[in-house]
């Protein structure tokens, strides 16, 4: 896939929550060597979204910006736009990517637990879109909502986050129909990509073993749907699954 060409003036503006490292950070990349302008946000990870940053204006200087935030805090989507506004003035392709993703047991679970996940994963996606509509609409922009095959195939133990990815996945094909057709909005749900820190052997065996190509995905297939989503003018309102037909295992 060609890159497309662009000045450092014109070129579009990407926003990719949770970008500091793992998926975000390849998401990042990749559209940064597409010559879209990108936006590194992070909560904690400073240093990763330097070290980051750092890489790409060597190529490409005044190509990145960071921007710090807890997603769990109702006035930070408002701050993340109002810096990519104040600093380029311009916003054409939201990625909500950031998630918070730990087993909460029903017998176990608290009310901080249920709003903290809910907060992250469901309540700052639609927000963030509240708050840059204008510049998306401005660009015809993209939005793109990065959810799990966990939202159709729960996940026993995880249900706050499980509820919370079904309700991004309505939230997507709400959004689709009420900002057509100015602003296209999809979601990517990946599979088995990267191994969590909650997922022990027995269970990434498991895993494997209920998905079609019977391997991990890689970061570069997230990438690359993101990518197609962007090329695709026609498509709006979708759930591409990139799960190695995980999602149709009986």
């Amino acid at each position: 896939m060609s890159s497309p060409t662009h000045t450092a003036v014109d070129a579009p503006v990407a926003l990719v929550t949770g970008s500091s490292q793992r998926l975000g950070a390849h998401i990042v990349s990749t559209l940064h060597a597409r010559g879209m302008r990108v936006v590194v946000h992070y909560r904690q990870s400073a240093e990763a979204a330097r070290a980051l940053c750092a890489g790409l204006e060597s190529t490409r200087p005044g190509s990145t910006l960071q921007v710090e935030g807890d997603l769990a805090d109702a006035a930070t989507p408002a701050k993340i736009i109002e810096a990519i506004r104040t600093h380029w003035g311009r916003l054409d392709v939201l990625i909500n990517n950031a998630a918070l993703f730990h087993p909460t047991p029903l017998a176990e679970s608290t009310v901080e637990q249920w709003d903290e996940m809910n907060n992250v994963n469901l309540r700052a996606p639609y927000f963030l879109a509240q708050a840059a509509l204008p510049l998306l609409q401005a660009q015809g922009g993209n939005l793109i909502n990065i959810v799990d095959v966990y939202a159709e195939r729960p996940k026993p133990r995880f249900a706050i986050y499980c509820a919370a990815k079904a309700g991004l996945v309505g939230l997507t094909r709400a959004l689709a129909r009420e900002l057509a057709p100015a602003i296209r909005v999809n979601a990517i749900a990946p599979g088995a990509i990267l191994w969590s820190t909650e997922t022990s052997g027995a269970d990434q065996q498991a895993i494997l073993a209920k998905t079609p190509l019977g391997r991990l995905g890689s970061l570069e297939d997230i990438s690359r749907a993101v990518c197609y989503l962007l090329d695709a003018p026609y498509i709006t309102g979708q759930v591409m699954n990139v799960d190695g037909g995980r999602s149709i295992f009986d």
